[in-house]
């Protein structure tokens, strides 16, 4: 029992090596190849759990925002088509980062998050769901206010642009500029009423109105009536 307690612990080691090696290598060479510019992000919590939500422009965006939030311990959602791809499968493995299945309920995902967050862990999430392919905001999924609300962890938007032109841009040899606007903390709250899919959904148009106030004019899509936003489900820090 000893000796196989003392292999688990060395692998275990092992494996966190490995993992700081190729977080801080994939941060170090997003760095290299993005000029990023970072809003307030000293007002990321140092610690607890949390649930980050960004605008979904591609693929750079979640591994740079991931890199960025080092040293806290961070997870995330991500497609479980993206695990076909074995490098990029093993790298998600490594990270801990949570395969889910788009379009249905996907309760052994719920789980997991909701197990990340009880371990104070910041859980990374697109409400979009789907890659933007203009770069504007699409109109938010309810999924994120139930996971909200069933967990108690604070939410907070993390406006991205940029990215969507790292592709092109490492093709012609060039820097992206990649610009990170973090906004305020605050909790869903139901205020007493019943939490029907209508109010889900209001909970999710009002947590994407505070992501698009981040964003430029032009990025704001599907939000970009911010005249009309309301904040009835939100209680902030």
């Amino acid at each position: 029992m000893g000796e196989f307690t003392h292999t688990l612990e060395k692998t275990r080691f092992m494996e966190a090596i490995l993992r700081w090696i190729v977080t801080y290598g994939c941060k170090l060479g997003l760095e290299i190849l993005c000029d990023i510019k970072k809003e307030n992000w000293d007002a990321v919590p140092p610690a607890g759990p949390l649930i980050a939500y960004a605008n979904h422009t591609g693929m750079v965006e979640a591994p740079l925002i991931f890199t960025q939030l080092q040293p806290r311990k961070s997870t995330g959602l991500a497609k479980i088509e993206t695990w076909d791809i074995k490098f990029l499968a093993w790298v998600f493995n490594l990270w801990g980062i949570i395969p889910i299945h788009r379009g249905e309920a996907d309760m052994e995902a719920l789980r997991k998050c909701l197990d990340a967050l009880e371990k104070g862990l910041i859980l990374g999430m697109s409400p979009e769901g789907t890659r933007s392919k203009n770069g504007a905001l699409l109109r938010a999924h309810g999924g994120i206010a139930l996971l909200a609300l069933k967990s108690g962890a604070p939410l907070q938007p993390i406006g991205q642009w940029g990215s969507q032109h790292f592709g092109a841009n490492v093709k012609k040899i060039k820097r992206t500029k990649v610009n990170l606007k973090v906004g305020r903390v605050f909790y869903l709250d139901a205020r007493g009423e019943r939490v029907s899919k209508e109010i889900r959904q209001q909970m999710a148009d009002e947590m994407m109105y505070q992501l698009a106030a981040l964003l430029p004019e032009e990025l704001r899509g599907e939000y970009s009536d911010l005249e009309n936003a309301t904040e009835k489900y939100l209680r902030f820090v």
